[in-house]
């Protein structure tokens, strides 16, 4: 994936359940024979059972997660931190990874001028997943004693890939 480009026609659509930078993310690793992945896990005292269901990590191959967190609340990388933490002690995963939006995109989105900017300016909020906003749950332990490599997508990577009325970057 080191060709990956961010698509402005991606950054600028409507989302649902999966942002279509996220499910390209997504379909690239799948199509390298990684899977979505969900554990069933319990925790035994005595003679009781406790479920300890986990959320399903996004991409999963050899023992490696993947979380690509490109538009949700910040409050999902305490969700996939602590997933990492519990599947890590139980030897389920040996390193989480994160793919989200480096802090220097905010600069390309506030260049965007499209119709929906009010749309825009929401969907990549201050409180939605950032670098900046990863970087202090990794540095307090979040993740346990899970090894966790970040990416995030840098400026250098957006891509124009549409007819842009609105030219980025001459404001």
């Amino acid at each position: 994936m080191s060709d990956f480009r961010l698509r402005k026609s991606e950054v600028v659509a409507s989302g649902g359940r999966k942002s279509p930078v996220a499910g390209r993310l997504d379909g690239a690793f799948l199509r390298l024979g990684w899977e979505e992945r969900s554990f069933d896990t319990s925790i035994r005292a005595d003679d009781r059972v406790f479920e300890t269901p986990t959320h399903a990590v996004d991409c999963f191959k050899n023992r490696i997660a993947v979380e690509i967190e490109w538009s949700n609340k910040d409050p999902f990388f305490d969700r996939d931190l602590n997933n990492f933490r519990l599947l890590f002690d139980l030897r389920a995963v040996s390193v989480g990874v994160i793919v989200t939006k480096s802090d220097e995109l905010k600069d390309v989105f506030k260049r965007i001028q499209v119709k929906e900017r009010e749309t825009l300016y929401r969907k990549y909020g201050a409180s939605t997943t950032w670098m900046s906003k990863l970087v202090p749950r990794i540095d307090g332990r979040g993740g346990g004693g899970c090894p966790i490599l970040v990416f995030g997508i840098k400026a250098n990577a957006f891509d124009v890939d549409c007819e842009d009325l609105y030219q980025v970057g001459n404001r």
